[in-house]
C-alpha cells in the first residue's frame, strides 16, 4: 500500500511553513489551538494529491506574497510538488521520469483525501458504497427491487379497490329501476304479449254461454246426487251402530308416547339454529385456515429471500468483521450509523475507503478532538494493526499529538522568516529547507 512518507507545505491558507513525516502506520495527530493552519496541512494535501479540483478558493497565504509550495514524497517513491505562480503539478517516479494527475488518480482514492464526503453521506449510501465494492449490490438490488415491485403491485390493487368503492358510494341509486337497462324491442314484445292476453279473455267470453248450460245441467245432477246422500245417510247410521261394538273391543288396545318426538319437534328451530351456526363457524375457520395459508406462505417466500440477501452478504468479502447491510442501511456489530461510536465510525469508513482501492494506504481525518483519548487509542491500534496510516487534526495540545502547530509553523522546528519584500529575488530563504 501506498503511504505519505514526508510533507513540506508552504504559504497554503494559514500555513506558513511545515514539515511533517507522519508515521507509516497508525495515526499522526497534528495539535494545537483553533486557527492556527492544523486543517490547512490537511487541505494542501488533498489539493497536492486530489488535484485542483480540491484546490483552497484562497490556497495564498493572507499577506503572503510568495505562492504556495506543496512537497509530497510517497512510500512508492513518488515525489508530487506543486509550486510557481501558478501552482503547477510536477510528479516524478522513482526513476525520474515525469508523471501527471492521471497516475495519482490510479491509486489515491478520493474519499481517503476526502472523508466526510462518505460520512456525511445518508446510511443508505454508505451501504450502497460497500455493496458495489465487494461485487453484491447489482444482486441485492435485484432481491430488493422483487420485494419491492411486490409491493407496489399490493398497493395500486388497494388504491384500486378504495376508488371503486367510493366511486360506488358517489352514485345515485333509484330503488324501482329495473336490474338491467329496457330496449325498445322488448316493450313491443310486452306488447304483442298484452293483445295476445286480450285475445284470450276474447276467446273466454264467447265460451260463458256454454259455461252457462253447463251450469244447468250441474244443477240437476245435483239433485240426483242428493237422493245418493239420502241412502247414504242411512248406512252412516248403520255403521255407527257397528262402532259402538267395535269400541268396546278397542279397549284392551295401548297407544305409543309421542311426548319425544313432540320435544323434538317443538326444538327443531332451535337444532337448526345450532347447526347453522356451527356451518357458519366451520366456514368461517376454513376460510380464516385458507388465509392463514397463504400468509404463511407468503412469509416464507419473504424468509427465503431475506435468507438469499443474508448468504450473499454472509459469502461477501467485506472489508470488517462485524460489517454488514440490513434493510438498505450500513450495520457494524448490530449497530447502525447513527448508534455507532465515533471510533467504530471511523473504522467502518476507514474499512470502506481502503476497500475501493486497496493501493492508498492512508487517510486524512479533521477535527478529531470529538473522540475521549481511550477511543482515539483505542482507533490508532486499530488502524496499526490494519497496516494504515492516518493523519489528522486536533484541537489539542497534548501527548497524543505528534506535532502542534502555532501561528501556521509546527512548534520546535525553525521558523522560516517570511519575508516582506514584494520582489521575489530578495527573498532569503530556498524552498524545501525549514
Amino acid at each position: 500500500m501506498i503511504k505519505i512518507n514526508k510533507l513540506e507545505i508552504e504559504n497554503v491558507k494559514r500555513v506558513k511553513a511545515v514539515k511533517v513525516e507522519p508515521t507509516s502506520n497508525g495515526i499522526t495527530i497534528v495539535g494545537g489551538k483553533n486557527n492556527q493552519g492544523k486543517t490547512s496541512v490537511l487541505d494542501a494535501i488533498a489539493w497536492g494529491l486530489g488535484g485542483n479540483k480540491y484546490r483552497p478558493s484562497q490556497a495564498n497565504r493572507e499577506g503572503s506574497v510568495i505562492p504556495p509550495r506543496l512537497h509530497i514524497v510517497l512510500s512508492n517513491g513518488l515525489v508530487v510538488e506543486r509550486k510557481g505562480k501558478n501552482s503547477d503539478l510536477k510528479v516524478i517516479d522513482p526513476n525520474g521520469e515525469k508523471a501527471g494527475q492521471q497516475l495519482l488518480d490510479s491509486f489515491v482514492e478520493e474519499l481517503a483525501i476526502n472523508l466526510p464526503k462518505f460520512m456525511n453521506s445518508t446510511s443508505k449510501e454508505k451501504a450502497n458504497i460497500l455493496l458495489q465494492i465487494i461485487g453484491v449490490g447489482d444482486k441485492l438490488h435485484e432481491l430488493e427491487q422483487q420485494e419491492q415491485e411486490v409491493y407496489n403491485h399490493r398497493r395500486s390493487i388497494g388504491q384500486i379497490a378504495d376508488q371503486k368503492k367510493k366511486y360506488a358510494e358517489e352514485q345515485t341509486y333509484y330503488p324501482d329501476a329495473p336490474k338491467e337497462p329496457v330496449s325498445a324491442s322488448d316493450l313491443i314484445s310486452q306488447q304483442q304479449e298484452i293483445l295476445a292476453r286480450n285475445g284470450e279473455n276474447q276467446r273466454k267470453r264467447q265460451q260463458l254461454a256454454g259455461i252457462q248450460s253447463q251450469y244447468a245441467a250441474k244443477g240437476q245432477e245435483i239433485e240426483r246426487l242428493k237422493e245418493q246422500l239420502r241412502l247414504a245417510e242411512e248406512e252412516y247410521g248403520q255403521l255407527g251402530s257397528d262402532l259402538e261394538i267395535a269400541q268396546k273391543d278397542a279397549l284392551d288396545l295401548k297407544d305409543e308416547s309421542t311426548e319425544e318426538l313432540q320435544a323434538n319437534i317443538q326444538q327443531i328451530d332451535e337444532i337448526n339454529r345450532k347447526v347453522r351456526a356451527n356451518l357458519d363457524k366451520d366456514k368461517a375457520e376454513s376460510d380464516a385456515n385458507d388465509y392463514r395459508t397463504q400468509y404463511d406462505k407468503l412469509s416464507n417466500q419473504i424468509e427465503s429471500i431475506r435468507k438469499e440477501k443474508t448468504d450473499l452478504l454472509t459469502n461477501a468479502n467485506l472489508p470488517l468483521e462485524g460489517l454488514s447491510v440490513e434493510d438498505g442501511d450500513l450495520v457494524y456489530n448490530g449497530q447502525k450509523w447513527d448508534n455507532m461510536s465515533g471510533s467504530d465510525q471511523l473504522k467502518v469508513s476507514t474499512a470502506i475507503v481502503r476497500k475501493l482501492k486497496p493501493d492508498c494506504g492512508f487517510i486524512l481525518l479533521d477535527k478529531l478532538e470529538q473522540m475521549d483519548l481511550e477511543s482515539l487509542e483505542e482507533f490508532g491500534k486499530w488502524l496499526v494493526q490494519e497496516d494504515l496510516q492516518a493523519i489528522a487534526t486536533r484541537v489539542s495540545s497534548g501527548e497524543e499529538c505528534s506535532i502542534i502547530i502555532e501561528d501556521g509553523y509546527v512548534v520546535g522546528q525553525d521558523k522560516i522568516q517570511e519575508q516582506v519584500q514584494k520582489a521575489p529575488e530578495t527573498k532569503t530563504w530556498k524552498a524545501g529547507e525549514f
